[in-house]
């Protein structure tokens, strides 16, 4: 077997499948899908095919031309991080048929009742397939090296309705063709006729279609009441169908069609038409996932301000750094993140100016320095191409590919100035739209669009090199200098004025946080809340920035703060943090009770990813 990554049972040998036509039948009461998946193949293939799966029930494996069934094998134990390793024989075919049901422990999918809802009356389901997780919802190469192209028909109960990462074809009544006349109960061995409950009365059939090939990561649906406001010519806010929300979201993100058309003219035409937007419950455990078409964001990113604008500039980033070229497999990770970083950055820029832009430089570059402190003990990780052989990607998920991948890029654009940096950027995503690539690539396209580059900055330190080079950079602005200054006074004892703070807003307040020391006395803490009630702030980036500060300082006063924000969102940005803070370090004893304690009543309200995350937490610390 020759693997192509190492978080993936897909053989380098075997051909890639092209395109995935699904047919997905939800059924809520027992939180599963019962599925077919008809797998088209590059080239004809004899012999065995390798395929990712985890939690999937297989009833059988077709020949699609002839419905006869094809042997196949499961491994019958679970790989930790890669799942089951499914084998299917084939004899000249390219093109094979599943039929198979996902499992209500499935890693990618969170199904939530009525009450873990906004509205509280109609169940929700939604997806996060990155980095690893596209196999819990059908069986594929589930490397982002195998991009394919997709249609899918959701059949759903009809008070609902379905958006997914791909163009909105219909939506209409089910019939017995969808299924191709072959789901009967003898043919299957779903144990049921998928056949009749699929034309049940109540239900409804939404299809889609992605004529683009995507790496299998970038797969998102979401089911439930949904309504959209419009807020562009081509750009919807979805969430669940409350005025509040709804309302509330397409306020913060009107200026969205300035930002692509600021983007377009940055990095070259946007290729993917529509460019929606849905906000999720507050389980979901990112601040947004780039999926192309229907950006996801959780609700946490509407601050009533326009400043969460910013998560929705770099998922449009990913657009091109991402979606349009992406990394071979997570060990190349800030190809993707590390150019969209970057790609937000100058969006920003134009967008709001350059002293917001240097902020958010300056929160990075805090953020990347304290990534340093986390992977002292494993600096595998602080490099930007990293050997992940046996290691789960979201227990390493950190700032690294982000901004030390910007600060490359950033450090190549000060070589050689911006206009050639920009002209080398647009070359960049023509030459490699809709192709993954690794490191190697990139580097030997840097090599030869900008000769002699390796003789002045030191590519194999910056890529492969652990910490942070020397020729790193952090931000220089009039704002960002005065904000750092205030912070170094507090550590004095000076409480900033409030007339030096006046004009200040999330990012402000949250880089003043970030360059606190990590503890200081209670007295402190309890000060700067009552003159500026930051535990009360609607700014999550804040309140938890502040909430941190009173963990390491352990004043109690805020564990109630601390329990009620761990209960109320599942992003693990604030997870990750909050968490850590309580259990980590000697002498936790009672903050570890609470921790434990807490995540106890509120673990279902997370996404399965999130709850894996804490539970590795507490593995390490408790």
């Amino acid at each position: 077997m020759a693997p192509v990554d190492p978080h993936s049972f897909t053989d380098s040998t075997h051909p890639l499948t092209t395109h995935i036509a699904l047919t997905l039948y939800f059924h809520f009461p027992s939180s599963t899908i019962h599925a077919t998946a008809l797998l088209t193949l590059q080239t004809p293939h004899t012999g065995q095919l390798s395929l990712d799966t985890r939690s999937l029930t297989i009833h059988k494996i077709l020949d699609p031309e002839t419905l006869t069934p094809l042997p196949f094998t499961l491994s019958s134990s679970e790989h930790p991080i890669n799942g089951r390793h499914l084998t299917v024989s084939l004899n000249n075919h390219s093109s094979i048929l599943i039929l198979y049901s996902t499992s209500p422990s499935s890693s990618a999918l969170q199904w939530l009742s009525p009450p873990q809802t906004f509205k509280k009356i109609h169940p929700f389901v939604y997806t996060q397939c990155q980095s690893v997780h596209a196999r819990s919802v059908f069986p594929c190469q589930d490397t982002p090296a195998a991009r394919v192209c997709y249609s899918a028909k959701l059949n759903v109960p009809r008070q609902l309705s379905a958006v997914m990462s791909a163009r909105h074809c219909d939506r209409r009544d089910p019939v017995g063709s969808d299924l191709d006349g072959v789901l009967t109960k003898e043919a299957t061995g779903f144990g049921f006729d998928l056949k009749s409950l699929w034309c049940e009365e109540g239900r409804i059939v939404e299809e889609f279609v992605m004529d683009q090939p995507i790496p299998p990561y970038l797969f998102a649906f979401a089911v439930g009441e949904l309504g959209f406001r419009e807020v562009g010519p081509r750009t919807r806010v979805y969430s669940e169908a409350v005025d509040g929300v709804l309302d509330a979201a397409a306020r913060e993100f009107a200026g969205t069609e300035e930002m692509i058309r600021q983007a377009e003219r940055l990095f070259g035409e946007y290729d993917w038409e529509r460019f929606d937007l849905l906000v999720l419950p507050p389980s979901f455990p990112y601040g947004g996932m780039e999926n192309p078409r229907m950006v996801f964001l959780t609700p946490t990113v509407i601050k009533g301000d326009a400043s969460g604008a910013q998560v929705v500039a770099h998922e449009l980033a990913h657009s091109w750094t991402g979606n349009l070229i992406t990394n071979k497999n997570n060990e190349h990770f800030w190809l993707n993140e590390g150019f969209t970083t970057y790609a937000e950055r100058r969006i920003v820029e134009v967008v709001k100016g350059e002293d917001i832009a240097a902020l958010n430089v300056g929160i990075g570059w805090r953020g990347l320095n304290e990534e340093m402190e986390r992977f002292k003990d494993n600096m595998e990780f602080t490099k930007l191409k990293n050997n992940q052989e046996g290691v789960d990607p979201d227990d390493i998920y950190s700032q690294v590919p982000y901004e030390k991948g910007f600060q490359f890029l950033w450090r190549i654009e000060r070589q050689i100035g911006r206009p050639a940096f920009d002209e080398f950027l647009k070359k960049y995503i023509a030459t490699f739209k809709f192709k993954s690539i690794d490191t190697e690539t990139f580097l030997d396209f840097l090599k030869a669009n900008v000769p002699e580059i390796e003789k002045e900055i030191d590519l194999q330190q910056w890529t492969e090199g652990t910490g942070i080079p020397p020729d790193a950079h952090e931000p220089v602005s009039n704002l960002y200098t005065k904000i750092v200054s205030l912070a170094n006074d507090f550590k004095l004892g000076r409480m900033p004025r409030e007339d030096e703070v006046a004009d200040w807003k999330g990012q402000e307040w949250e880089l003043y946080l970030e360059n606190l020391p990590k503890a200081v006395e209670a007295s402190q803490v309890l000060a700067l809340d009552a003159r500026y009630r930051l535990s009360e702030s609607k700014d999550y980036e804040v309140k938890v920035a502040f909430l941190q500060l009173a963990i390491s300082s352990r004043c109690r006063d805020y564990y109630g703060e601390v329990e009620k924000t761990l209960k109320e969102v599942g992003r693990m940005k604030y997870l990750r943090p909050l968490y850590s803070g309580l259990v980590h370090g000697a002498g936790k004893d009672e903050e570890k009770i609470l921790a434990k304690r807490v995540f106890a009543e509120a673990r279902e309200c997370y996404h399965p990813i999130a709850q894996g995350v804490v539970e590795a937490i507490f593995a390490k610390h408790v």
